[in-house]
């Protein structure tokens, strides 16, 4: 599937282009892991969210929004900004990169390791091994990774900046060869699932991934076990009866 570059012309679409190709994203997060490693940025946990401030001519300001981390958030203090990550980015930044620590419950205390990270957000999300799994192969291959509730799906994933390209597939995390509740497997179990998914998305000229995680027999008991699970890729389309019938 070729790149949707936004515009209302073709010369826009070839600026956006252009502007991608100048700009590619994995510059962009070596940027942004840069900036936070030098600040020592501390983000603090809150219920099922983390959250982080800088300043307001600060350098991270434009790099978490060019690599589409976390969304922008008002602040009581008019010089600061605040950025909401969700846990999958929050991690990603913290154990992945390595470039953000994390506070947990008394802001006095110090950051979290990260199995201490680990434990705190499964115990708010049961499925985060499967998701943060799913969400770091995404990031690893240098795909935008942002929220699909609106299209029915875990993910939506850009080939850069939301701002630049449309998004050309909706991602549904589901576990492979595990025995886990309904969170996971429960969905596309029937026809009906899969022909709604696929015929939604199919509307907004997107494509279904399904990643099918497996953990190979590991527990998720600390986050090394990450290195042991592996990712399988399907795509799956809406079935067309007018593109495979006789002339």
């Amino acid at each position: 599937m070729a790149p949707r570059w936004k515009g209302k012309d073709a010369k826009a679409k070839k600026d956006a282009e252009a502007r991608a190709l100048e700009e590619p994203m994995s510059k962009t997060i070596s940027q942004l892991e840069s900036s936070l490693l030098q600040s020592n940025t501390i983000g603090f946990f809150c219920d099922k969210s983390v959250f982080i401030e800088v300043g307001a001519e600060a350098e991270q300001i434009h790099l978490l929004g060019r690599a589409c981390f976390g969304q922008f958030m008002n602040t009581s203090d008019k010089d600061k900004w605040g950025f909401q990550l969700g846990l999958e980015e929050a991690f990603y930044l913290c154990y992945s990169l390595k470039c953000l620590k994390i506070r947990v419950g008394d802001t006095d205390a110090g950051p979290c390791d990260d199995e201490e990270l680990w434990h705190c957000f499964k115990s708010k999300k049961r499925t985060f091994p499967y998701f943060y799994k799913a969400y770091s192969h995404l990031r690893k291959k240098n795909w935008v990774v942002r929220s699909g509730s609106q299209y029915g799906v875990d993910f939506v994933i850009y080939r850069h900046h939301p701002a630049l390209v449309h998004a050309e597939y909706g991602v549904l995390v589901l576990s492979n060869g595990d025995d886990i509740d309904n969170d996971l497997n429960g969905r596309l179990r029937v026809w009906s699932d899969i022909h709604c998914t696929t015929r939604l998305l199919g509307s907004v000229a997107k494509t279904l991934l399904v990643l099918y995680i497996n953990r190979n027999g590991k527990s998720d008991a600390s986050p090394s076990c990450l290195t042991s699970y592996t990712v399988e890729e399907r795509t799956m389309t809406r079935w067309s009866p007018q593109q495979c019938r006789e002339g």
